[in-house]
């Protein structure tokens, strides 16, 4: 028995202290409370780094980006009732983003559950949606187990949330009870009669198309996957806001897949005779609203590789299902050859190549500020490992379509469409990678739900660069508001405040950009600033999307 793991007394909050340790945690993202003051007060005397955000939404989206880029729990911490509520939000982000994280609760006390005390919510009742697991610890000495359980939770088969309620009285009572080991990631590998099938699947295919999605990715099979697509001369594309999976200079990247589609890809993803899912689910927004794939008759043969046994069959049936992580799947794949026959299908890979780069070259835009022209400037200047975040809304349509990712785990962005996300991302991101460049892009809409984490980013030195969208409206609802109910605007109009300003109130470098030629010199300085920045990019709201102008779009209903 090793020393770590020798039995001896300490508290609940030091038990789960311990635990974090054991288990590799650097840094958990909290807003304090006094349910779990004992558990504070055991991280004091540990290396872990604590950061506190502004509102318990921000620190779980902070989490969850630390989640994603890691692959190990991201760790958050709230306090009861409205501190939980307010979490959820990361959490519901972690859930459809396949993302393991831990939220870590204080709770009423074990002899007031029940009765509905001061800010007691049953949170098994209320996380059952969206965690993969919820576990009240009514015993401090069954922590390390219930610890380990959760953490293998988090980031078994398809990785999600979970979450840990602690009575703040068992944090304070002590026990005597040995440590659990570090958790292990739990494989799961194709076997060689599917490789085989597949290996076979794709002789006989004369137009295959690979899709890349979903999480349990690495550097490795990110590398892998390239290797693959050469070998085959695949055409490659990446599902929504999962585009660094793939390098978007390869001559096999074909674009993104997901929603505002370039007409041409939806119609090679439709006429394909072999779909290779690899990690994703093709949910609604991956799909293009589910118009891209029958269900549940794909309509073609259809290889649905996910570690997440139960998602195979879920919405397609497929014709071969292969329960591995991508990272084992890519490795398996090095072991299948090309057909001995010439390629048929390397003319469609150029082809689709060749569509890609004319669909992501910029077009113009209404107005004086070409954010097409913005992204593009921008993927030339900055490093190729630089981390871009986005929450949601229509200006991060300009970034999806221009900005070409070149290396793994260089975005950050919500599958759940979630507003606010881009800033508290790009915290995590930087604290993660101090010595990256990171962008957040956000609307004007989208940034205000989490400004206030500008706050934290000050002061934790998270020298990241926001730049605001802002067309003085809730642009995405406004498009629909226009094509479903034309001349009817209501509740979709902002007054936002000089955003710049905001930012340099905040402590931060602050920058207003009215015209194209405005934005290199203000990034510039924003990067001479040695300091957390904002630049304010004023947009026309007719320029409503990357496609169409509002006034283009006003009336023309989809139903």
């Amino acid at each position: 028995m090793t020393e770590q793991n020798e039995k001896k007394k300490r508290t609940g909050g030091q038990l789960l202290a311990d635990a974090l340790v054991a288990n590799g945690i650097e840094r958990v993202f909290c807003v304090p409370g006094e349910s779990y003051l004992a558990l504070l007060d055991a991280l004091y005397d540990t290396p872990i780094k604590v950061t506190v955000a502004r509102q318990e939404g921000g620190a779980a989206m902070m989490a969850e980006a630390w989640g994603k880029l890691t692959g190990r729990p991201g760790i958050v911490m709230a306090t009861r009732g409205p501190g939980a509520t307010n979490a959820s939000a990361g959490l519901h982000v972690g859930r459809q983003d396949s993302t393991p994280m831990l939220l870590m609760l204080g709770q009423v006390g074990r002899g007031m559950l029940g009765r509905e005390a001061f800010q007691e919510v049953d949170f098994r009742k209320f996380f059952s949606e969206v965690a993969k697991s919820v576990e009240e610890i009514e015993d401090a000495g069954r922590i390390p187990e219930i610890f380990s359980r959760t953490m293998h939770s988090a980031t078994g088969g398809r990785p999600g949330p979970a979450v840990l309620s602690l009575p703040e009285d068992m944090l304070r009572e002590t026990a005597e009870v040995q440590d659990a080991e570090l958790w292990t990631q739990v494989e799961t590998h194709p076997g060689l009669t599917q490789m085989a099938q597949l290996q076979k699947l794709l002789w006989a295919a004369k137009n295959p198309f690979v899709i890349l999605g979903g999480s349990r990715w690495s550097e490795a099979a990110f590398a892998g996957m390239q290797r693959f697509a050469e070998r085959f001369d695949l055409p490659v594309g990446c599902s929504f806001r999962r585009q660094m999976l793939f390098d978007h200079d390869h001559p096999n990247y074909a674009g993104d897949v997901g929603i505002g589609i370039n007409p041409d890809l939806a119609r090679r993803v439709k006429e394909a005779d072999l779909l290779i899912l690899v990690g994703g689910r093709m949910s609604e927004m991956a799909s293009s609203g589910y118009s891209l794939i029958g269900i549940p008759e794909p309509g073609r043969t259809f290889v649905h590789v996910h570690p997440g046994a139960e998602e195979l069959g879920r919405v397609y049936r497929p014709t071969l299902a292969i329960n591995a992580s991508p990272t084992a799947f890519v490795q398996a794949l090095e072991g299948i050859q090309p057909p001995h026959h010439a390629i048929t299908w390397a003319a469609e890979t150029r082809a689709a190549r060749a569509s890609y780069e004319a669909w992501s070259t910029p077009k113009a835009n209404v107005g004086p500020v070409q954010l097409g022209e913005i992204v593009t400037w921008l993927r030339a200047r900055i490093p190729d490992d630089s981390i871009i975040t986005n929450g949601a809304g229509n200006y991060s349509g300009w970034v999806h379509r221009y900005f070409r990712f070149r290396r793994y785990n260089t975005q950050l962005a919500p599958l759940s469409g979630t507003m606010g996300y881009g800033l508290p991302a790009a915290i995590a991101a930087k604290l993660l990678h101090p010595e990256r460049t990171v962008i957040a892009f956000a609307g004007n809409g989208c940034f205000q739900l989490t400004s206030q984490e500008m706050a934290t980013a000050v002061q934790y030195g998270a020298n990241v660069i926001v730049i605001v969208v802002n067309n003085h409206v809730h642009g995405t609802i406004r498009m629909h508001q226009e094509r479903e109910y034309p001349g009817r605007a209501i509740a979709t109009d902002l007054v936002d405040p000089d955003f710049a300003a905001l930012a340099r109130a905040y402590g931060a470098h602050g920058e207003t950009v009215n015209a194209t030629e405005e934005f290199a010199p203000a990034f510039e300085r924003a990067v001479a600033s040695g300091k957390p920045a904002l630049i304010e990019v004023m947009m026309d709201k007719e320029a409503i999307s990357t496609g169409a102008t509002l006034s283009q779009i006003r009336g023309k209903s989809r139903h």
